[in-house]
């Protein structure tokens, strides 16, 4: 076959799947999934501030914690379908977008959300997982390689920069223009705008601390410094005031979580 044909026909697909009405509205589950998630997050970790339950602040926490609730399993299958339509609504935009920024996105976040769906669906069988132990096992491995320390540490400068990027996307809405494009100016509520800045700011510091412990076990070459989101929120929670910090940033990730669920209504699709 032509190479430019099998492109064109690729783009046609892709563009039909990007396009195709149950596909969009899967996707759009995916964003309440992962608010959903994050509201879980935010709940565990104030829990943990508070001294009044553990459990582990991170994806898998949240995950474990649907699947114990009755008919949590039957969810997480939903939760991985909507999630799998996310990321194919996402790795469609490799195809239909113009600009090479939008499909490197589109690339990552498809990345990202078949990844999550994946670990959805260990849950949904039985099974269970722990964001720290991956983190920890794939950075041990990745130091055991040559300059595994280097690798580390640029993941780590990645991740800071992913949070920093989310600490200004939050303080300047910078978000607000994807909502209105599917809503139309104005039609966006200020509850709405405020629980994403507060989200979005909440869920950078969040990074932030993780991308530091990144790159403090590439330098040390320890990769339990390199524990998952858990870890980084446990962190925080060990400072000078840490148990306050740690609740604003729970009920920040939570806010974040009620924003997502708001996207899923408002995001252009």
């Amino acid at each position: 076959m032509d190479p430019r044909s099998a492109t064109d026909s690729a783009r046609h697909h892709a563009d039909r799947a990007h396009r195709h009405p149950a596909v969009k509205m899967m996707a759009r589950g995916g964003y309440v999934v992962l608010g959903v998630l994050h509201i879980l997050i935010g709940w565990i970790a104030v829990r943990i501030a508070t001294g009044s339950g553990g459990g582990e602040a991170s994806n898998s926490g949240a995950l474990a914690t649907i699947a114990q609730a009755p008919g949590g399993q039957l969810l997480l299958w939903v939760a991985v379908a909507a999630l799998a339509a996310l990321a194919l609504w996402r790795l469609t935009q490799l195809f239909t977008e113009e600009e090479l920024k939008d499909r490197a996105k589109g690339g990552v976040l498809a990345g990202v959300f078949a990844s999550l769906s994946f670990t959805t669906a260990t849950f949904a069988a039985g099974g269970s997982t722990s964001d720290g132990d991956t983190a920890t096992d794939v950075t041990a491995r990745t130091l055991a390689q040559p300059w595994g320390a280097a690798l580390v540490i640029i993941t780590g400068l990645v991740v800071l920069g992913v949070g920093l990027f989310s600490i200004h996307r939050g303080a300047t809405k910078g978000f607000k223009e994807d909502l209105e494009a599917g809503a139309g100016a104005g039609n966006v509520g200020s509850a709405i705008v405020g629980a994403g800045m507060v989200g979005y700011i909440a869920r950078g510091i969040a990074f932030a601390i993780l991308g530091v412990l990144i790159v403090i076990a590439g330098w040390r070459s320890d990769p339990e410094q390199a524990a998952g989101l858990d870890a980084a929120l446990r962190t925080l929670g060990e400072q000078p005031f840490g148990a306050v910090l740690l609740i604003i940033i729970g009920v920040g990730l939570a806010l974040y979580g009620l924003y997502s669920i708001a996207r899923a209504r408002y995001i252009r699709m």
